[in-house]
């Protein structure tokens, strides 16, 4: 199939860059904090980014089951990459944090490289082993999220297990990582500058 064709392609072409757009967004990183001290208030604002993205992927990783189920119910009632969509907004956050175009727009490169084959190649397999699938993606869209939850019924008029948050999936999904990552970096907004400079004192 050309869809698969295509998928797989762009697949080879994220792994191979994946690594060297990492290396790349840090290198920004470090060296926009070098040169700017952040501003308080720019920090400040990017909480009101990172904070939701936080939340959001540790909501979702709390009630998807990978591989075993079609999850449609609580923050994928809203939107159907809710993990993808909260580490968009970390991401976001953290550039607004550093007012730094260049690190934005690599940031921005970076999941558009990696996450648009990453969601065909998931949304492939969901379509394949889910026969409710192709009605979920009519109601639910893809990332930007809707503002109601979305309903399904069955002829009988029966819908899904609501379901409810699980702290075991969240534990077993390891999400607290992204909270401990984001601390670290704004740990790194912090004190970066000011390491460096006891280290090297006139280097800058």
């Amino acid at each position: 199939m050309p869809e698969q064709d295509w998928i797989s392609r762009w697949q080879k072409v994220a792994r191979r860059i994946r690594v060297p757009l990492g290396f790349l967004a840090a290198a920004l990183y470090l060296s926009s904090l070098w040169k700017h001290a952040p501003r308080p208030a720019a920090v400040a604002w990017s909480l009101a980014l990172v904070l939701p993205g936080l939340w959001l992927r540790a909501y979702a990783s709390g009630y998807v089951k990978k591989n075993r189920e079609l999850t449609v119910t609580g923050p994928y009632a809203h939107t159907r990459n809710p993990l993808y969509l909260g580490s968009m907004l970390i991401a976001a956050g953290f550039a607004v944090a550093l007012l730094s175009w260049p690190v934005a727009l690599v940031l921005a490169i970076g999941f558009a490289v990696i996450y648009i084959p990453v969601i065909a190649s998931e949304e492939r397999f969901l379509r394949a082993a889910f026969p409710g699938f192709d009605e979920y993606c009519r109601r639910v869209p893809r990332i930007i999220p809707r503002l109601t939850p979305a309903h399904y019924g069955t002829k009988g008029g029966e819908r899904p297990t609501a379901g409810s948050f699980s702290l075991d999936l969240y534990l077993r999904h390891r999400e607290y990582n992204a909270a401990i990552g984001a601390a670290l970096l704004y740990l790194s907004l912090l004190f970066f500058r000011p390491i460096l400079e006891a280290i090297a004192p006139g280097a800058r």
